[in-house]
């Protein structure tokens, strides 16, 4: 019976387990970094737009000042899901059994709930990183707070122009305003900003309503996907939708919630009437950023961590998660947001 909740044998369980499909995460965040410290560093090179001065040939060469870069260091909250077993739910039907007299035996029974409570604590995990994936590029920085750990901002330097809400008469859906005009504007300020240009728009389904009713966007927006039976105007399910081209920008729909631990209230992982407008992914350079595990068994580098012990008196069984994420968009500049309504 022990050998289930074995380091290696849980462990490998969760690397097996099918993940939750992710949105924004998924797109701007592929890759994955783990450091054997708390913190995780990386550097930012400084690049100006500099040009070379002009001198006379017969004086000495103008000195010029080399560029510099940005060392950076964060220090990824920590994520620690504990879970409790004990002999009565393994002596109860499980989901899905026959009532009135399980096929299962309580061994069996405790198999199934291991997995079941594995795959909760990872998809919890997978969808705080989806939190953080929209706070990143909704705001250019992430607010991390929680019981018993102090509120910290987390900025990472988004420029502040690249942070825009529109207001009166300059709303999508006002008299002579045009929604492709705005994202040509935003992404000549992404490319003098960081001379990444917007290639990829998400909107939320309220924000992508007004879009598609707009005169020029029925005229030029392409929604050929190369199979006729994926075509549709219709976001239908949550996370990310491909709807299309229109003048080089590739349009998504976005839906997602989560359950927030204050209030214990369903709530939207983006605020209304939101458009996020970003560089390639491989330009954003997204990473999904592991710290150390805080644990004596764990004293190595990775992503999550799960392990097992057994109180004797009263005899119960502990399962606890671990993992430090923080996603990091190494080239903030390259994402851009706006209120649109």
């Amino acid at each position: 019976m022990s050998g289930i909740f074995t380091t290696d044998a849980l462990n490998a369980v969760v690397q097996d387990l099918r993940l939750p499909v992710q949105g924004l995460a998924a797109a701007y965040f592929g890759n994955a970094a783990q450091e054997d410290t708390e913190e995780i560093h990386f550097d930012v090179d400084n690049k100006p737009r500099r040009i070379a001065p002009f001198v006379s040939p017969l004086v000495a060469g103008q000195i010029v000042q080399s560029r510099g870069f940005a060392a950076k260091t964060f220090k990824p909250a920590y994520v620690k899901d504990k879970r409790v077993f004990t002999p009565q739910r393994a002596l109860k039907r499980a989901m899905g059994e026959r009532i009135g007299g399980g096929d299962l035996s309580p061994e069996q029974r405790m198999q199934m709930l291991v997995v079941q409570d594995l795959t909760d604590q990872l998809e919890m995990v997978e969808r705080r990183l989806e939190w953080m994936a929209c706070q990143v590029l909704y705001g250019g920085a992430v607010t991390v707070t929680g019981d018993q750990y102090p509120s910290a901002v987390v900025n990472f330097g988004r420029a502040a122009g690249h942070s825009v809400t529109l207001a009166g008469a300059s709303r999508w859906g006002q008299a002579g305003i045009k929604p492709l005009d705005d994202l040509q504007t935003w992404s000549d300020v992404m490319v003098q900003t960081c001379g990444v240009g917007l290639t990829e728009v998400t909107m939320t389904v309220d924000a992508w309503k007004i879009f598609r009713a707009d005169t020029d966007v029925k005229e030029r927006l392409n929604r050929f996907r190369g199979n006729s039976s994926m075509q549709q105007d219709a976001h239908q399910r949550e996370g990310r939708v491909f709807q299309g081209m229109v003048d080089q920008f590739a349009i998504y729909t976005y839906s997602g919630w989560y359950i927030d631990p204050t209030s214990g209230t369903e709530t939207a992982m983006l605020p209304a009437y939101t458009v996020i407008g970003c560089g390639a992914p491989a330009l954003v350079e997204g990473v999904r950023a592991f710290g150390a595990i805080q644990d004596h068994d764990a004293l190595r580098a990775q992503a999550y961590y799960v392990k097992s012990w057994l109180e004797q008196d009263p005899s119960v069984r502990y399962l606890l998660m671990q993992s430090a994420p923080l996603l990091v968009p190494y080239r903030v500049n390259a994402t851009f947001r706006a209120t649109v309504n």
